[in-house]
């Protein structure tokens, strides 16, 4: 069943939550509509791990890291890329096995294709709900974590 998360001050709590339970070097896959809070939930991962950098989307960029205490947060965007298998193999050319070989987290945006190149990659649903609330939730390998 997925967790509703009604304020920012929810989204921050489950974002502690998931950096807490997320292995080093674990891959966040984040899917939802345009404009559902992707970034708003991986700066709040920031946050969650000690960053106090401003944390902006990479949809330009395509990958933006930013340093936390725990090690790196990286956030990739594959919007611009298409987010499917071939979006996938352009992440892995600029560098994701690296990325997620020394990270704490990795969060990407629009990379569904990554889902299949990357089996234990925990899936991030999230959809709108009533309001500026939204429903999250967390699978991996069809399991659901949250």
């Amino acid at each position: 069943m997925p967790l509703l998360l009604p304020t920012l001050d929810a989204t921050a709590a489950f974002a502690g939550e998931l950096a807490q339970s997320a292995p080093a070097g674990t891959l966040l896959v984040l899917l939802g509509p345009l404009g559902v809070g992707k970034t708003t939930l991986v700066q709040q991962l920031g946050r969650a791990l000690g960053s106090t950098a401003q944390i902006t989307s990479p949809t330009y960029t395509l990958i933006h890291e930013y340093p936390t205490p725990a090690g790196p947060l990286v956030h990739l965007d594959a919007y611009r890329l298409g987010g499917d298998a071939s979006a996938a193999q352009t992440l892995f050319d600029l560098g994701l096995d690296d990325y997620l070989a020394r990270a704490r987290l990795v969060a990407a945006e629009w990379g569904a294709g990554l889902v299949e190149v990357v089996p234990e990659a925990w899936v991030v649903q999230l959809e709108p709900a009533a309001g500026d609330a939204r429903r999250v939730t967390v699978t991996q390998r069809g399991r659901v974590l949250f």
